[in-house]
C-alpha cells in the first residue's frame, strides 16, 4: 500500500499528490493527522473550517468504498505508525512552506526513514513551487510586479484526476473528534461553508458573471465583488490548477477587452498569493521578523488600550470599526478593509504589526500565514514591496470612496444605522453633542488621524535614521 498524507489539501480532485499516490499501483490508505504541536497555533474558528472540510472528504472516501483516517497524535509519531501497520512502503504529502510545516515535515521524515519507508512530497498548493520564479541575482523577488509578469506567462498544469475507486484502499477510521474533544470553544464567528462541493458553487457563480465586474467592484465592500474563496484556498477544498482553468474559461466567454482585463485582474491576485508564498519559503523568520531593516528599530507604541479598541471596533472611525466588526462575526474581512484596518492599527495607532497578524490569526477562517504576514508587513512598510512608509491610509477619505452610502458600515455598526452617510463620514468633524444627539451609543475618534500621521512619518524617519529627534 501507500499512504497519502493531506494536510492543507482537503479535496479528491486536482491534488497532485493524491494523484500521485493513486498512480503507484498501490491502493492508497488516505490520512490526516491532528497534531497537536500544528493544533496550538489553530483557532476555533478554522478548527470548525476543518473539520467540516474533513468530514466532507471521509464522505467522498466513503462513496468510493474507503475512508479518511484521522489521528491525533504528533505527525512524526502517527504517520510512520499508520505507514507501518498497512505495510506502506512510502508516504506521500503535498509540500507545505512554513518554516513550522517544514520542521515538522523533516521530523516526520527521519522517522520514516527509521522505519525504511519512503518519503516523496510534491508541490501543489501553488502553480509555481519556491524557487522557479527568480531574479537574475537572488532566490526570489521582493517586488512584485516583476513576479507577476513571469508568472502570468508561465503555463500552468491542468487539473489532476480524482482517483477511481479502484486506487483506494478498503480502510476504516475512527470518528473525526469535535471541536470540544479537541479542546476549542465554539467559535465566535459563523464559520463559512467550507467543502469541495461549496468551493466548486461558489467559483462557478463568480466565474459565470462577478469575475468580469471584479476590477471594477473589488474594492467596495458593501458589493458583492470578490470571490469570497480564500477560505477554500486556505483550505484546500478547491485546487489552483482547478480554480485557474476556471478563469481561463471565463476568458475566453468574455465578449468585451475590459471583460477580460477583469479576469486578468482576479488572476492577478492569485498571483499575489504565490509571490507571498515564495517570500515566505525563502524568509520563514519573517512571520516574527521585519523583512525590511531599518537603521533604527521601529519604535511603536505599547497602548493596551487603544489595541482593545481596534480589537473590538469601538475606534470612532466607522469604516475601521465596520472592518473589525465584520471580522469578529464571519471570520473574514474585505480585503480592502484588511488594508485600512492594518494601515490604522500601524499608521494610526503606531501599534507594531505583529500585534495585528496575531489577532488576525485567531479570529481568520482564512488564516494563511505567507498571505498575512506579508500583507501585515506590507501595511506596517516593512515587507517586501510594502506601503512606502509616508503614504498612510485616511480612514475617512477611503469610506467615503468605498462605501460611498455607508451601506457597509451601517450593517456592522448598528448604532450609525440612523445616521446620514455624511454625518458617518464626517464623525470625526462632527462636535461631542452632535456625535451624543446623532448615535450615543458610538464613540468619538480615540486618536486624531492628522496628528498621528505625521508622528507616523516621524516614527519612521528615526528609524531609518534621517531625524535626530
Amino acid at each position: 500500500m501507500i499512504v497519502h498524507w493531506h494536510r492543507r489539501d482537503l479535496r479528491p480532485g486536482d491534488n497532485r499528490g493524491l494523484a500521485r499516490a493513486a498512480s503507484a499501483d498501490e491502493p492508497v490508505v488516505p490520512l490526516f493527522v491532528l497534531d497537536p504541536s500544528v493544533l496550538e497555533h489553530a483557532s476555533p474558528v478554522r478548527v470548525a473550517c476543518l473539520l467540516e472540510a474533513l468530514e466532507s472528504l471521509r464522505s467522498w472516501y466513503d462513496a468510493h468504498g474507503s475512508d479518511l483516517l484521522v489521528v491525533r497524535d504528533e505527525a512524526s509519531a502517527a504517520v510512520p505508525r499508520v505507514a507501518t501497520a498497512h505495510d506502506a512502503a512510502t508516504v506521500v504529502w503535498n509540500e507545505d512552506y512554513s518554516g513550522l510545516a517544514r520542521e515538522r515535515d523533516q521530523a516526520v521524515r527521519a522517522a520514516l526513514a527509521d522505519e525504511g519507508i519512503a518519503a516523496e512530497s510534491v508541490h501543489d498548493a501553488i502553480h509555481h513551487e519556491p524557487g522557479s520564479i527568480t531574479p537574475n541575482q537572488g532566490d526570489h523577488y521582493s517586488v512584485f510586479s516583476y513576479f507577476w509578469k513571469k508568472w502570468r506567462d508561465r503555463d500552468k498544469r491542468a487539473p489532476a484526476d480524482e482517483p477511481e475507486s479502484s486506487d483506494l484502499a478498503a480502510v476504516s477510521g475512527d470518528p473525526i473528534p469535535s471541536l470540544a474533544d479537541l479542546g476549542f470553544d465554539e467559535p465566535e464567528a459563523t464559520p463559512p461553508t467550507v467543502t469541495t462541493a461549496a468551493a466548486r458553487e461558489r467559483v462557478a457563480d463568480f466565474c459565470s458573471g462577478p469575475i468580469y465586474e471584479y476590477a471594477a467592484m473589488r474594492d467596495y465592500p458593501a458589493e458583492s465583488g470578490t470571490s469570497r474563496l480564500s477560505p477554500h484556498l486556505k483550505w484546500g477544498t478547491i485546487g489552483p490548477r482547478e480554480l485557474y482553468a476556471a478563469t481561463e474559461r471565463a476568458a475566453d466567454r468574455a465578449e468585451r477587452d475590459a471583460d477580460r482585463e477583469s479576469v486578468r485582474e482576479f488572476q492577478r491576485q492569485l498571483a499575489w498569493r504565490e509571490f507571498y508564498a515564495h517570500v515566505l519559503a525563502f524568509n520563514p523568520n519573517t512571520v516574527t521578523e521585519d523583512f525590511s531593516g531599518y537603521d533604527n528599530e521601529i519604535d511603536w507604541r505599547d497602548d493596551p488600550d487603544a489595541l482593545e479598541a481596534w480589537k473590538a471596533g469601538t475606534t470612532g472611525y466607522p469604516i475601521i470599526d465596520a472592518g473589525m466588526r465584520q471580522l469578529r462575526a464571519d471570520g473574514w474581512m474585505h480585503n480592502r478593509v484588511r488594508m485600512l484596518v492594518a494601515s490604522f492599527l500601524t499608521k494610526d495607532l503606531l501599534t507594531d504589526w505583529r500585534a495585528g497578524y496575531a489577532w488576525f490569526r485567531e479570529k481568520l477562517a482564512d488564516h494563511d500565514t505567507a498571505n498575512d504576514v506579508g500583507g501585515w508587513q506590507w501595511a506596517g512598510s516593512t515587507g517586501t514591496d510594502a506601503q512606502p512608509y509616508f503614504r498612510v491610509f485616511n480612514p475617512m477619505k477611503q469610506g467615503r470612496e468605498y462605501d460611498p452610502d455607508a451601506e457597509y458600515i451601517r450593517e456592522y455598526v448598528p448604532e450609525l444605522a440612523d445616521a446620514t452617510a455624511a454625518d458617518i463620514h464626517g464623525w470625526h468633524d462632527l462636535e461631542p453633542a452632535e456625535r451624543e444627539r446623532i448615535a450615543p451609543d458610538y464613540p468619538g475618534p480615540i486618536v486624531d488621524h492628522a496628528e498621528r500621521r505625521d508622528r507616523a512619518i516621524e516614527l519612521f524617519e528615526r528609524a531609518r535614521g534621517e531625524s535626530s529627534e
